[in-house]
């Protein structure tokens, strides 16, 4: 499969984009800390059988850097980012998919730029005000920075996956999260925090309902509550809702190829 990456120039930074596949654009926006390397490369190449995945990195993680300019990172201005990149592109309109924060970030471009975006494909995210968010013990967890690189990708892995599906995870794979963290910036990190936290305010969000989306979430996620894909799905004039049994919050990684076919089918492609 062919893979390109490039960075593009928008205001105030540069933002990494990994582009696979030669179909109809799909535009994938990752999660907190996490880099356009960090899908699970099954996911990615079974999407990828379907459509054109533009894949950026959100401004100060992976191959994108801030260089200069607002300081401030929220939904919006993430969302702002992508679509100069659609822009630099030409891409007039495309689906959206984002997962976790990153679906935060495609209902922020839907807000702002309804008519650019053709479906909405959220993964395990949450609709912003109204939303039921996961317990402190859960938050403190995510945002922990402490410890050793591998000690944080054991925590993370944690939260990811169910139990009996993590530790194996973890004992395959735990060094390669640990040196991707150890790449991350913790100040790009902590501005992710932030917009997390504002995404839940009481903006107007009746715009997205006219947007066809599909909703899905793994229903044994504890990072973001699974009621939320109901949530965002309730919200939506025409709405696909699907819930992954025995699945966690990167349930993308534990069923790639069912996600993968459910969003092709989504898309009518």
């Amino acid at each position: 499969m062919e893979e390109t990456t490039e960075r593009i120039e928008v205001a105030g930074a540069a933002i990494g984009v990994r582009r696979l596949g030669d179909g109809p654009p799909l535009v994938v926006i990752n999660g907190y800390a996490a880099t356009n390397l960090d899908w699970d490369p099954t996911f990615l190449a079974a999407l990828a059988r379907a459509s054109g995945l533009i894949c950026p990195d959100n401004r100060g993680v992976g191959s994108s850097t801030a260089t200069g300019g607002p300081t401030e990172v929220s939904a919006d201005s993430m969302a702002a980012d992508v679509l100069a990149v659609m822009d630099a592109l030409g891409i007039s309109s495309a689906p959206v998919l984002g997962w976790s924060m990153g679906g935060f970030v495609a209902q922020a471009i839907a807000l702002a730029a309804p008519e650019r975006v053709e479906a909405l494909i959220l993964l395990a995210t949450d609709p912003g005000a109204g939303a039921e968010l996961c317990d402190g013990a859960t938050w403190r967890r995510l945002i922990d920075h402490g410890g050793t690189p591998r000690e944080q990708a054991s925590r993370l892995i944690s939260l990811l996956f169910p139990p009996g599906v993590a530790e194996p995870i973890d004992s395959e794979f735990g060094e390669i999260v640990a040196a991707a963290r150890a790449q991350l910036d913790h100040g790009s990190l902590s501005a992710q925090e932030t917009a997390m936290r504002s995404w839940h305010d009481d903006r107007d969000r009746s715009a997205l309902a006219s947007i066809s989306t599909l909703a899905a979430t793994g229903t044994l996620d504890v990072v973001i509550p699974p009621v939320n894909a109901e949530l965002i799905a309730d919200r939506s004039e025409e709405s696909w809702l699907a819930r992954f049994p025995g699945c966690g919050h990167a349930f993308m990684a534990q069923e790639p190829e069912r996600l993968a076919a459910l969003i092709a089918t989504f898309l009518g492609r």
